[in-house]
């Protein structure tokens, strides 16, 4: 769903609002929620045509007090826990995107990589659903490297915010939030819901109806206080009962518990698996120790009995702000995680934006690439499988404008990881002879949403081109593929697109080991070809303010695509040569056929990534007064649909009383 849109009487503007706010607008439900959902209530797809002030019937602390605007928060306490009720649960929150196919898949990986995401203590910029207006936000999109996104904070337990959620669901990765009691406090909670098996039941179910009801994959589960001889003998049975729960109700889900308590109840970090902590060890999906480990430790974790078979389920520890006696840390993190790769484990990676706290935050698209490309070399690259069409306009959720189509249709800064598309291979290559070759996000221009990947480098003498792989995938493709691709020509050099595939009968391959692919250099189609001409209808203006647009036919049989690639090469001569290139966007669809629709009188209020929207602070002319909102969709491909089939909504209204204000 792209945008709402309003069309009024008499002229109507909107409010300048706030750095927090968003422009919104409260949707009718179009798309049912699964009746397997755990809030178990019927959906909701009326229409409300009269709107009043009267109290929400949703607890406030799911609005910001200052908007209105629908926010993402935590639960503090085992009362609040013991307490939650489904039709207290935010819909806003609830994450839209199923989780993505890819390989390899989490039980393939023989070591995975865990991002635990902790910053100034949670729910920043990110708790606002609808996006907020933010001038250098924290965003992830090094996705490719990740197989679990943890959220942590220090509130008990800890809900994922749906736009990391969405954002981690588009590119395959799980999504876990947390649960975390700590010191004097945290004792006295555990004595209550580890006193027995009907409380540490009660806790658990509530657990699983939350990450059931809100759509994320698991729990990391931190218990850093002393616990009693009780409730250390039902923690075990509390972990193991959980992640039943958790596998029977969210199938592929994941628990896994931190390395702090010990069998005898002592709180005391062990920075390995050993005999004190490994009965919480079997009872759940694996371990993230803490972080003074050193390579002794994990020479001798690897001949532990206990291991055997579980390497994958060890996830060792890595502070990135290398607080205490560590290996590696901060921009040298690389030597950490190189060390844990050489004993087979897998790895969890703590607070890496670290690169955004501890540095400029002008400088953060920098050092967060610099970071994940030292420590690309003990990463698997994970490729995105799905069926056609594959799009991706490079957006990572954030910028300085909004675009729609090389157009700017939002002149401010803003952050919403909802619109992040899927991430391409931001790769940084050093050749010989003083070559070099990049990828990196750009804001100062965009085709869609809020960024574009520029590639830049500089092709050395005596080489005549370079090759930047932008994707790694999987998508089966069609007889025939149509393919269209946006960007800006660099000056001085020529830009291609080049393909690589692979045969039918090695698609359903899930190993580890490279295949031989088959390279496509497609020629580009004219313009006055019947399929560009359709898709050119299609898109409206699609050649404007520098960007073009190429189009090509793929004529295969039983293959899929599995590379995508920027081929630069020289425009003439021999001498260095240094280029930059803009792209826009890149899309792999069917070639059906396409129509175009007129585009209507109407004023652009907010853009939706979910079933649901709340309009905030829009202000109306005086009464009396009509208002229509329009509810338009656009499909995967960025193609509008008729007028005829948008949603709509009158809305009439009076001057309010005091008793019964209404809209």
């Amino acid at each position: 769903m792209e945008s709402v849109s309003t069309k009024e009487k008499d002229n109507m503007t909107s409010r300048k609002r706030k750095r927090d706010e968003t422009i919104s607008s409260t949707i009718p439900k179009t798309e049912e929620i699964s009746s397997e959902s755990c809030l178990g209530q019927p959906n909701d797809q009326s229409v409300y045509e009269v709107i009043t002030n009267k109290p929400s019937t949703l607890p406030a602390v799911h609005y910001d007090p200052d908007t209105t605007e629908p926010i993402s928060c935590s639960l503090k306490s085992l009362d609040e826990l013991l307490s939650w009720k489904r039709k207290e649960a935010s819909l806003f929150n609830v994450a839209t995107v199923p989780l993505a196919s890819r390989y390899p898949p989490l039980h393939s990986c023989p070591r995975r990589t865990l991002v635990s995401h902790d910053m100034m203590g949670g729910y920043l910029e990110d708790r606002f659903i609808q996006g907020a207006e933010v001038e250098t936000p924290y965003a992830f999109y090094h996705w490719e490297y990740v197989d679990i996104f943890n959220y942590f904070s220090h509130q008990m337990v800890t809900i994922p915010p749906a736009v990391w959620t969405n954002a981690a669901h588009k590119h395959g990765v799980l999504s876990i939030g947390t649960f975390i009691t700590e010191w004097t406090d945290g004792a006295k909670t555990c004595e209550a819901f580890l006193a027995d098996e009907e409380s540490y039941c009660t806790a658990a179910d509530k657990l699983v109806q939350i990450s059931h009801c809100y759509g994320f994959d698991g729990w990391l589960i931190n218990i850093e206080n002393v616990l009693s001889e009780t409730a250390v003998k039902n923690t075990g049975p509390f972990l193991r009962y959980l992640t039943d729960q958790m596998h029977e109700h969210v199938p592929g889900s994941v628990v896994i518990w931190y390395d702090s308590v010990l069998k005898n109840g002592t709180l005391d970090w062990q920075n390995k698996l050993n005999d004190d902590n490994r009965i919480f060890f079997d009872a759940c999906d694996g371990i993230f120790t803490n972080y003074n480990w050193t390579e002794q430790s994990l020479e001798w974790m690897k001949s532990y009995s206990a291991a055997q078979g579980r390497f994958a389920d060890i996830y060792v520890g890595i502070d990135v702000f290398a607080r205490g006696k560590v290996v590696g840390g901060k921009f040298e993190t690389n030597k950490a995680l190189n060390m844990i790769r050489k004993y087979e484990f897998s790895t969890a990676i703590f607070a890496p934006g670290w690169v955004y706290e501890y540095h400029e935050k002008a400088d953060f698209r920098q050092n967060q690439d610099k970071f994940w490309s030292l420590l690309s070399d003990s990463l698997y690259i994970h490729r995105p499988s799905s069926s056609l069409p594959f799009i991706s306009s490079f957006c990572q959720g954030f910028g300085k404008s909004l675009y729609w189509r090389g157009q700017v249709e939002m002149k401010r800064s803003w952050f919403n990881l909802h619109a992040q598309e899927i991430q391409p291979l931001y790769l940084s290559e050093n050749m010989d002879n003083g070559g070099w070759l990049r990828t990196r996000g750009c804001s100062e221009d965009a085709w869609i949403g809020g960024s574009s990947l520029m590639v830049e480098g500089m092709i050395p003498s005596g080489l005549s081109e370079v090759c930047a792989r932008i994707f790694s995938l999987h998508v089966p493709l069609a007889t025939r593929t149509f393919v269209s691709f946006v960007y800006k020509p660099p000056v001085g050099v020529k830009i291609s697109l080049e393909l690589k595939t692979i045969d039918g009968p090695l698609c359903t391959f899930d190993g580890m080991e490279e295949i031989a692919l088959g390279s496509v250099f497609p020629e580009a189609l004219a313009e006055d070809n019947q399929l560009v001409e359709q898709f050119a209808q299609k898109c409206g203006r699609w050649s404007l303010d520098g960007w073009t647009t190429r189009c090509f036919l793929l004529k295969m049989i039983g293959c899929s695509l599995r590379e995508v690639c920027i081929r630069v090469s020289r425009d003439g001569g021999d001498e260095d040569i240094s280029f930059n290139c803009r792209i826009g966007e890149i899309m792999v669809r069917y070639t059906s056929q396409l129509s175009r629709i007129p585009p209507g009188p109407l004023t652009l209020i907010g853009r939706s990534y979910s079933t649901l929207y709340r309009v905030v602070e829009l202000e109306v002319p005086a009464a009396l007064g009509l208002i229509e909102l329009v509810v338009e969709p656009v499909s995967r491909e960025g193609f509008k649909v008729p007028e005829t089939q948008c949603g709509r909504c009158t809305l009439s209204y009076s001057a309010s009383s005091s008793e019964n204000p209404s809209v």
